[in-house]
């Protein structure tokens, strides 16, 4: 080591939150020029970082000061404590290590000279008081969820709601629901409950100019997809907020550092850690607007999941999007089978031609006229009332044939357990006669566990349910049809019109014909076990219309006249 007088020396200052004051860099700065003149030194460059924490070694006067080091610009580093230097015992070793390579002592106002002991003993301190300070502020704010007070934070929809005590001071943590903005989160969760995507949602927004959730003032900024849809593991974005149905849930996630980036990763917090406390006075969205909005997400979600099990190699979540238009995905050419697909901004196409060059369909067709003829043709063929009433004929005859086969099933079980029955009574009654033999006790263990295999298929096996028609069917589908066509006309019901639609229809084929309107034939396929759905309470509110009530089979036809295989023209 270097002689102890006559050293250049390189002083270190920091603190570590916006609540300490920028003095405290100053008034660590003039102690240690005072010690570097006590020791005889030469102050030749002086670093500071101010609100950094010593844990993050990413700190910009720090990395210079270690820079400066390296270049020969000192002697000795001097701080006021080895813990202004480093907190984390990772880099607070590697600071030691560095600086005994190059020769370089550090020296502090409160140790002295550093050694190994003191870095070992400064990190572990630090280590342990920062833990404690965590545990204790967990347990405060844990406190104050338990109180239905906020964590941190106010949700947009809420403000604080601060009330003068007897002391002079005020409450803390208290909110109340903000009208106006309360008003917009209504209007999200409305709106996506009718089949808007979050984008659209959005451009809304901004486009009426109302000002989006911000901290440290509202009315900057623009609103975005994320901001609305957020992440629904983590219950961020306005539609995963579990306060606007009236329930508070904290500690759904912790953070830990990036030990190489220092950025803070947010990491899930096992269910059984989470704190829910019930805030009814909170509440902005009743539990039907909640409950639609949850249903609709989940579809999504499950639409997702389904590609990537398909297709592990197809894009990701781009595959739950929306579909842009009506039939976008549905559409498939007659000639090779490929999509139809928009090769402009008004026209259809078949991809393969355009694409690949594999097909000789080089027809196009305008969206605005499939569209008008596919849905023409939903209302007048394949959901015209008489159409259903022949679909009912024929359920109730297959549902009919199912019960007579289920029946059938269970009277045989039944007969053989009856069977088996009447032989354990039997040889019971030889017994008791008196006409026992070693035999018999062999037959009677057979008997027995073929009686309680028997009994066992037939608490499995349903009991056959009688055949049930809605019985209003007929009569409201007609009325039902017309609602369908008055909301697509609709702007508000007509994103959630068009998801019914798209579920109700199976596949769209377009073939080129000279002699048909719009250069096409197109042969439509529906799935009319979807149309039963409609004489639930209003629309279909999942994403997916193909899902119908339990207990209702799907009959997949090609829709022409009465049930026959033959597709009809549009």
């Amino acid at each position: 080591m270097r002689e102890k007088t006559g050293l250049r020396a390189a002083i270190y200052a920091r603190y570590s939150t916006d609540n300490q004051s920028s003095a405290s860099v100053a008034d660590q700065i003039r102690i240690c020029r005072r010690l570097c003149e006590e020791q005889g030194w030469t102050v030749t460059g002086v670093f500071s970082d101010e609100a950094m924490s010593g844990f993050q070694h990413l700190r910009p006067d720090y990395m210079r000061m270690q820079t400066f080091v390296v270049n020969g610009g000192c002697d000795v580093l001097v701080a006021e404590s080895y813990d202004r230097l480093m907190r984390d015992s990772e880099h607070a070793a590697g600071l030691f290590k560095r600086m005994t390579y190059r020769d370089i002592p550090i020296y502090t106002k409160s140790e002295g000279w550093i050694t190994e002991m003191h870095v070992g003993l400064s990190s572990t301190f630090s280590a342990m008081y920062r833990r404690q300070v965590a545990e204790k502020t967990h347990r405060g704010l844990e406190g104050r969820v338990k109180q239905g007070k906020s964590a941190g934070g106010i949700s947009y929809g809420y403000r604080l709601d601060r009330q003068p005590l007897p002391d002079g001071t005020h409450t803390t943590g208290d909110r109340v629901i903000d009208p106006v903005e309360a008003a917009v989160v209504r209007r999200i969760f409305t709106e996506y409950g009718r089949g808007l995507s979050a984008r659209s949602i959005a451009i809304g927004l901004n486009k009426d100019g109302i000002a989006p959730p911000r901290s440290g003032g509202k009315g900057s900024g623009t609103w975005s997809f994320s901001t609305i849809s957020g992440n629904w593991q983590r219950g961020t974005g306005i539609l995963n907020n579990d306060l606007y149905r009236g329930r508070l849930v904290w500690n759904r996630q912790h953070f830990i550092k990036d030990p190489d980036s220092g950025k803070r990763q947010a990491r899930m917090n096992p269910a059984s850690d989470w704190i829910t406390e019930e805030v009814p006075h909170l509440r902005i969205i009743d539990d039907a607007l909640w409950t639609r909005v949850k249903q609709r997400q989940g579809a999504i979600r499950e639409d997702i999941l389904t590609e990537r099990a398909e297709d592990p190699g197809a894009p990701k979540i781009e595959r739950g999007h929306r579909p842009r238009y009506l039939l976008s995905g549905l559409l498939t050419c007659g000639c090779c089978g490929a999509g139809y697909i928009m090769i402009s901004d008004t026209r259809y196409g078949c991809s393969a031609a355009r694409n690949r060059g594999t097909c000789t369909n080089k027809k196009t067709i305008a969206r605005r006229d499939v569209e008008t003829r596919v849905l023409n043709g939903l209302q007048s063929r394949l959901m015209h009332p008489d159409l259903i009433r022949e679909y009912i004929t024929t359920w109730q005859l297959e549902m009919q044939a199912e019960r007579r086969e289920t029946l059938a099933a269970r009277g045989e079980q039944e007969r053989r357990l009856a069977k088996v029955l009447r032989d354990i009574e039997n040889i019971v009654t030889a017994i008791t006669e008196g006409m026992f033999h070693p035999s018999m006790k062999a037959k009677m263990d057979a008997l027995e566990a073929e009686r309680a295999d028997l009994e066992t298929k037939l608490t499995a096996m349903p009991e056959p349910e009688p055949v049930a028609i809605h019985p209003g069917l007929a009569q409201t589908y007609g009325r039902k049809v017309a609602d369908l066509a008055a909301a697509l006309n609709d702007p508000e019901a007509r994103p959630e019109a068009a998801e019914l639609l798209r579920g109700l229809i199976e596949s769209v084929t377009l073939t080129p014909d000279t002699d048909a309107p719009n250069g096409h034939v197109i042969e439509l396929r529906g799935e009319l076990g979807a149309i039963l759905s409609l004489c639930g309470e209003g629309l279909v509110t999942k994403a997916n219309a193909r899902r119908v009530a339990a207990g209702l089979r799907q009959v997949t036809v090609v829709a022409g006249a009465g049930f026959e295989p033959a597709a009809f023209r549009l």
